[in-house]
């Protein structure tokens, strides 16, 4: 009886087949050599081994998979860079062998050349009829592969030839990883339609229509420039920035937003005009343009000459929080126990100018005009004295309760700095434990020299807060912890304190809901009933303190009540002495 052959199923695969049919070779007694020669062909395992290869490759050709990166090379560059520029933990540093391995180093670039496939396509063979004036010319056919992603290029017409010119190419972006197209080639031709007469909008029109397959034809610059290295310049914007809202751009789709505080990674400064960056921490690779610190200096100045913008020296002052109430009260007293020493507030109130109090500080930079900050990450070190930690707050915030309750818990790991007075000594009172008690002459004299950070007159008495008891609280490898007038922030601002400044404001509540949450509201029943007007000054005082010092202050802390918010202070406290944060570059340059 003849044995039947087994059915192949439909997803069987070639080394399967050859399997399955070695197996029902029978000998017969005519061919018996040629079945035996046919049987060890199909057993071979090298065969075996080419067929798998080959359903694999049939298997990528069905399922087409698009890499996530296309440059992980990059990626796992920069991973080690920000591990080695701090302290590493164990699991840290074996990251950073495996990372820095040879081999794993040889599969991730073999990873970029198949995802970036520069491999494939073959270039075409130079078309015969092209033009008669090209013939001295040399000319680049590139074929260039991407998705619905821009080409990562922006041109322009030259102003004395007429010609189509490359004007910068996109960090990341189809161009750049292609390696074939530089900045000033000649655009002669995408995809066989010529673009010697259109306009550079029709162009730009003509390459984002194109998808798949693109075609250019160049005519190389005289000297190529080379490949942009990546910068690790960090700056932190001190302004918002909308592209699609600046007509000044070149390419509106290729600008990138941002808002003030974030950090972005300037890759080129190539062009005075236009940067091109990246924000720290989004997962696009691709840089976009934004407006250069000079240009956008001009752009401001040019707004405050015609009066669209308001002079950032005269800024109208804002209201800003006021801890006392009693006429008398100094703040300083028992808190939970603890002793806390502080300064007076209401003061304040008939605050002195004075001049050149601020000339030794560091503001963002000593422009007029708020742009960027160039800032790196700073972690505190063991032998270094603890960062400055600057609380400013706007009206209801009551930022010297929150101060006396954080350090009341902790007095052992922060402090205040003692303040100057003029006033008698009461009996209760210790020389700097309470105030540092001088006469009116020595403290005249230490306003003239600029050692306080702010001072001020209350009833004939004459308080203030200077820069040397900031450093005793440091010497005693203390975090001090004070709260200012936003004013004295420009001052703080150096390399020595390397302060890090927390804004306060209370939750406002909506005003339909006032009657309903008066006990919780700033201050709640403690400041009594609370009018629709003082919730408005409430508001005003957040919103100007935040337009006038906001480009200042590291953290926002949203007040909803002491307990909650006393909890979120120490939090921050506890992790500036473990965590790194974004500095200015001067504060840690040697």
């Amino acid at each position: 009886m003849k044995e039947a052959m087994p059915v192949l199923t439909a997803g069987a695969g070639l080394h399967e087949t050859l399997a399955l049919l070695t197996s029902q070779l029978r000998p017969d007694a005519n061919h018996k050599e040629d079945m035996v020669f046919l049987r060890d062909v199909f057993s071979e395992r090298s065969l075996g081994y080419l067929m798998k290869i080959h359903e694999r490759l049939r298997q990528y050709e069905r399922q087409s998979p698009t890499p996530v990166l296309h440059s992980v090379s990059c990626l796992a560059e920069d991973v080690v860079d920000e591990l080695q520029s701090r302290g590493m933990s164990p699991e840290e540093r074996e990251l950073v062998h495996l990372l820095t391995l040879p081999h794993l180093m040889a599969l991730l670039s073999v990873h970029d050349t198949v995802a970036q496939k520069s491999f494939d396509p073959v270039l075409p063979p130079l078309p015969d009829d092209y033009e008669d004036e090209l013939e001295e010319e040399s000319v680049k056919i590139v074929r260039l592969v991407k998705n619905k992603e821009p080409l990562g290029a922006t041109i322009r017409r030259d102003d004395v030839t007429g010609a189509v010119i490359v004007a910068r190419i996109m960090r990341g972006g189809a161009a750049d990883r292609s390696g074939l197209v530089h900045v000033g080639d000649e655009l002669r031709e995408v995809n066989g339609v010529s673009v010697i007469h259109k306009r550079p909008d029709e162009i730009s029109q003509l390459l984002s229509q194109s998808q798949g397959s693109i075609t250019l034809k160049i005519i190389p610059a005289v000297k190529e420039e080379d490949r942009l290295r990546e910068s690790k310049v960090y700056v932190r914007a001190l302004f918002d920035y909308v592209p699609l809202e600046d007509k000044a751009t070149p390419c509106q789709e290729a600008g990138l937003p941002f808002k003030r505080g974030d950090i972005l990674q300037v890759v080129t400064q190539d062009d005075s005009t236009w940067w091109q960056a990246k924000r720290v921490g989004d997962s696009n690779l691709r840089a976009g343009l934004v407006p250069s610190k000079q240009f956008q200096e001009r752009r401001l100045a040019y707004r405050m000459k015609v009066g669209t913008l308001p002079n950032p020296k005269s800024p109208k002052t804002p209201a800003f929080d006021q801890a006392c109430d009693k006429d008398d009260c100094d703040c300083e007293g028992y808190f939970n126990g603890q002793y806390i020493a502080g300064l007076r507030r209401s003061f304040r109130l008939s605050r002195k100018d004075r001049q050149g109090s601020s000339s030794n500080g560091s503001d963002s930079g000593d422009s007029d005009f708020l742009t960027y900050e160039e800032v790196t990450r700073y972690q505190q070190r063991p032998n270094e004295r603890p960062r400055l930690v600057v609380l400013i707050g706007s009206l209801g915030a009551r930022i010297n309760e929150l101060k006396q309750r954080v350090i009341a818990e902790n007095p052992h790991r922060y402090a205040v700095a003692v303040p100057h007075t003029t006033r008698p000594k009461k009996a209760h009172e210790k020389e700097g434990v309470e105030y540092h008690f001088v006469n009116k002459q020595q403290f005249d004299a230490d306003v003239l020299n600029n050692k306080f950070i702010e001072h001020g007159e209350y009833k004939e008495n004459q308080y203030g807060t200077s820069i040397e008891a900031i450093r005793s609280v440091q010497a005693k490898n203390k975090m001090c912890v004070v709260d200012v007038q936003p004013e004295a922030l420009k001052r703080l601002r150096t390399a020595e304190f390397k302060p890090y400044v927390v804004f306060v404001k209370p939750r406002v509540p909506d005003s339909r809901r006032r009657r309903t949450t008066a006990a919780s509201s700033p201050g709640g029943a403690e400041q009594g009933r609370v009018t629709d007007e003082d919730l408005q000054e409430m508001r005003q005082s957040a919103i100007q303190m935040d337009q006038q010092y906001g480009h200042l202050v590291d953290r926002v802390l949203i007040k909803e009540d002491s307990a909650s918010a006393c909890t979120e202070l120490r939090s921050i406290l506890e992790r500036l002495e473990r965590e790194s944060f974004w500095v200015p570059l001067s504060w840690v340059r040697t």
